[in-house]
Parts: C-alpha cells; structure tokens; sequence
C-alpha cells in the first residue's frame, strides 16, 4: 500500500482543482440520454485581435528546434503551454488532429502540422483522464466524475475550420435512461456507472466494443453501437484498476491495477438474453509490489508492455500460429529500466515504444529480434511529471502488416506527444534508427529559455542520444 500511496499523488487530482468552479457549460451531462449535443469550445476572434485570432485561449504555441541535420534526427519540433497553469493529463493523435484533456474539463483540438488550436469540446464536470479516437468519427472521452462521454469528431482540420458545429457531443456512458431502468428492474445488478473516476479507455474496432477500466476496481464492456453496457467485471483486482488494453488479437484484454498485478482476460460468447460477451480471466501476467500504470499493445506484433511504479516496464509476446483458445502462455522479456521514478504512460507503434515517467522524462526503445530492446534516446524538458504520451506515424508510408521490415529500407520516423502535470505538451519527432551508437548533436543550442505564468523558466528541451542498451 506503501506504493500505492505515493503514486496517488501522480493521478489524483489536487485538492485545489477539485475545489475549484466548474467551468460554464451550455448542457448538463446529467441529463444527457446521447441526443443532446453541446456548443464547441471556438477560440473567439476580433478584429483588435487580428494578429491572435485565439487570443482567448490559454494556450501558448512555441516553435521547437527546426529540422534536424540528418534524416534520422531526433529533435523537439514544437510545445504547447498552459498560460494559466493546470496539468495534462490525457492526449490523443489521429490523423492531422491532436486531442489535449486537462483538468479544465475541455479537450482541446489541434491541427498536428502547425499546432494551431481549432476549438474543442467542453464538459459539464469531470476533468479528462482518457481519450480514445475512434475510425468511427467519434471521439471517447473518460472522466473523472465516472463517466464516458461520446463526442463527434471531425475527419480532418479542415472540416473542424469550415464548421465549428462538427465538435459536438453526442451521448455519454451509461445512458441516463438505461441507469434508470437498471435501478429500477435490477437493483441488485452491478451499476451501470463507474463509482470511482474512469482513469483508462481503449477501443476494440474489430468488435465494437470499448473498454473502461477505474478506480472502483472495475472495468466495464460497452457496445459502440447504441452506447449500451454488456458487462461490468466487478472485483477485477485489489485495487484501483489504472489500465486496459484491448489487445486487437485472440479477444484478450489486458488490465493493470495499483494491486501490483496485470491480468489476461479473454472474451467468449456470452449465454443468456440480451447479453453478448462475457470475459474470463486467463491467467496473471505480473505480480508485484509497485503499482501498475499503464499498458500499450502493439497488437501486429503481440507485443504487450505494462509500466509501473517502480519505474520499469515488463513485457510479454503471446506465440504465433497458436489457437486463440489453447491458453498457450506468453513469453516474458526482462524488464525495460529507464527511469528513475513511476512510469506513468506508454505508447507503441511498429517497433518503437516509448514510455513517460513521473522523473520527468521519456525514454524511446526499439524492439529488436525476440525479446531484446535497444534504448534510443531519453527526451528531457518537461518540469512536472510526464501523464500521457502518443505516437504517429508521419512523413512516411503507412507500415505494412508483416512485422518485419524489409531489407535495406530506411528507418521510420515517428512524431511523439507528450503531455505533462506542468501543464505543456510537446512534440517530438523520433527515429527507429540507433544512429550507429553515437550521441545526438546538443539540441539546446540556439533554443530560447521558456516562459510561461505561473512557472519558473522551463529548462532547454534536449533529446539525449544514448549508447544503446540491450535488454535481452
């Protein structure tokens, strides 16, 4: 519990923000029954604020260190500051968007190639601990009040500037009118509503489905087409639930808990009328004492990471060629070790991982044959606590589905986000390449100290280039 204790000073809230005057807002999220939709958050604009067309935003957009020497280059392109404090606590890319959620129950929407904010989605309570961008435009926000909010998201920046209405809600999780029928015909029934905060979302496309994990040490199976509850796992761990993970292959879903274990579980067809999925745990991946954080899947490969308070990051790779239901046990690597404090996020993409850290920094590995990872680089300039971290894939082809890459072919480049309880996010452009083992040139040169209210000057933003580190 020791553990426990201390990483809640990273994921609750503060006191002061909890106390703090909800924003005003044009619907109530307590009435709402998925038809009602809210007015956008839309940076105003003046004609004395011709220059600033967002004037009214908190938000500061800072330019990053330019294009980088080399191709392989791994550098600081940009950071996004909260003026008036704050933390990020949630972000997510798609396409040429990026969604930010702070404490100030509004997620932001940005267009990825210049970083100018386009408007944003705003709640009536509950500050954004997890978004999810689906391929269905739409957009799965959880909260900390217990709910999921279901917003409409536009395919691309240029629909967001030619109709601010494109931002709009479009139901939330559960449906009011489902609460109601559940308390009154089946009061005995687990609740439909999280009574603790949402603190991790993740979406199965493949099955319609979207996975809630909270504090009240469930997590709960919703159907994205009518927004309908099919299950609520309840006492799946000991603890706060921090993470889930819908693992995109033979119906497993992973799930981490402040109880120090991550735990497989595996969808089957469910009996009985009006149900349709029941998860049976598979068995226990990890057992500890420091608090599990959070999970990423890179489901091409059947990958699984899961980082925790002890500032490592375990991972396990299920066989290929297995029956989904043979309950053939995964392969379990040594753990990653880059950090000096809790990992407190991951993402994954092709073979790069990355994981954000309470000690301030993020460490970039590179998967490599079996179950061996290189480390790449530790980028440095957050002063608060790295929450939430993203990956996308720019400035290349979309990979292939084979794992492999083809011979001779170039490194692939990736643009990272990272959100910070110092109330910035920064963007960062990130290579598969180990740059043959030498350190990357000093990227604090000619970078302007950073200043914004209610902080001291943010120190240079670098990205160090490490020699790599084997973890067999």
């Amino acid at each position: 519990m020791g553990n426990h204790k201390k990483l809640l000073q990273f994921l609750r809230p503060d006191p002061a923000v909890a106390a703090a005057p909800a924003r005003s807002s044009t619907t109530s999220d307590d009435e709402d029954d998925g038809t009602s939709g809210s007015t956008p958050v839309t940076p105003t604009t003046s004609a004395s604020a011709a220059a600033s067309p967002y004037a009214s935003s908190p938000w500061t957009h800072l330019p990053g260190l330019g294009p980088g020497p080399a191709a392989e280059a791994t550098e600081l392109l940009g950071s996004l500051v909260k003026e008036d404090g704050g933390h990020v606590y949630s972000l997510a890319a798609a396409g040429d968007l990026l969604y930010t959620g702070t404490d100030s129950r509004t997620v932001r929407v940005w267009r990825e190639r210049d970083r100018r904010e386009l408007g944003g989605f705003r709640s009536g309570s509950g500050l954004v601990k997890a978004i999810v961008v689906g391929g269905d435009g739409r957009v799965y926000t959880g909260h900390q009040d217990g709910k999921v909010r279901v917003w409409r998201a536009p395919q691309s920046a240029d629909e967001v500037v030619e109709d601010p209405s494109a931002l709009r809600r479009v139901g939330t999780l559960p449906r009011l009118r489902d609460v109601l029928r559940s308390s009154l015909l089946r009061p005995s029934q687990p609740m439909l509503r999280h009574s603790d905060a949402v603190s991790a979302l993740s979406l199965d496309a493949a099955a319609g489905l979207i996975y809630s994990a909270s504090w009240d040490r469930t997590f709960k199976v919703w159907r994205v087409s009518d927004f309908r509850c099919l299950e609520s796992v309840v006492r799946a761990h000991g603890d706060a639930v921090n993470a889930v993970a819908a693992a995109g292959f033979d119906a497993l879903v992973l799930t981490g808990s402040a109880d120090g274990t991550v735990k497989a579980w595996r969808r089957r067809a469910a009996e009985g009328k009006g149900r349709a999925t029941r998860h049976v745990m598979e068995r226990v991946l990890r057992e500890g004492d420091g608090a599990v954080t959070a999970i990423a899947v890179c489901a091409q490969a059947r990958v699984a990471y899961a980082g925790s308070s002890d500032g490592a990051v375990a991972h396990w790779q299920w066989p290929r060629g297995a029956a989904p239901r043979s309950g053939a046990a995964p392969r379990s690597g040594a753990a990653l070790r880059g950090h000096k404090m809790a990992v407190l996020c991951l993402a994954v993409a092709g073979r790069v991982v990355v994981s954000g850290s309470a000690d301030r920094t993020i460490s970039v590995w590179r998967r490599g044959e079996g179950a061996s990872h290189a480390l790449l680089a530790v980028l440095t300039g957050h002063t608060g606590p790295v929450k939430c971290v993203a990956m996308d894939q720019k400035e290349e082809e979309e990979e292939e589905e084979e794992e492999e890459d083809d011979e001779g072919a170039a490194p692939r480049r990736w643009v990272v986000y990272s959100g910070s309880l110092d109330g910035s996010v920064k963007v960062w452009r990130v290579s598969e390449s180990d740059g043959g083992g030498g350190f990357a040139p000093d990227l604090t040169m000619s970078t302007p100290a950073l200043h914004w209210k209610g902080f001291s000057p943010s120190p240079p933003p670098r990205a160090h280039r490490v020699q790599p580190r084997i973890e067999e």
